[in-house]
């Protein structure tokens, strides 16, 4: 079950897994928001397909904001078939084009270990913080069970 939103618009601090229909039903009230996660739904189905098993959903499309402008997601790699996404889903792998990947998939997404710039932190650590420093949850949806 997602948690409601603290004092500042976020997530309570935590990883919380969900059925991609509750995240639909909660996340995606405005037209905005419906078409950010069609391109989220294209991104997690070559993930699926090239053996990913989780990925995290961050951002302010898991805030308060009615309008944001993309989404943030990182994946557990551990059981990814790179090759499999180098051949199908080449914009998942390129993290350093940014803009192809918002272009594509209407977000940015990138392997949960990945370290972000000069933070000294990974994707998903780095996920569960906002702006201001301020520790916010994220959500997961396991891929395993996730039927598009």
């Amino acid at each position: 079950m997602i948690p409601e939103f603290d004092s500042n618009g976020n997530l309570p601090p935590g990883v919380y897994f969900c059925e991609w229909e509750e995240f639909k039903e909660r996340f995606g009230k405005t037209r905005r928001r419906v078409l950010l996660m069609a391109g989220l739904e294209m991104a997690m189905q070559e993930l699926k397909a090239a053996g990913c098993r989780v990925i995290y959903i961050n951002g302010s499309f898991v805030t308060s904001e009615p309008n944001p402008g993309d989404f943030d997601a990182c994946y557990d790699d551990e059981t990814v078939d790179i090759e499999n996404l180098r051949i199908n889903a080449p914009r998942l792998l390129n993290h350093y084009d940014r803009a192809g990947q918002k272009a594509k998939y209407k977000g940015e997404i990138f392997p949960s270990n990945q370290p972000v710039g000069s933070y000294g932190d990974n994707s998903f650590n780095f996920f569960q913080c906002d702006r201001r420093g301020n520790k916010k949850g994220i959500i997961a949806i396991d891929l395993m069970r996730w039927e598009p």
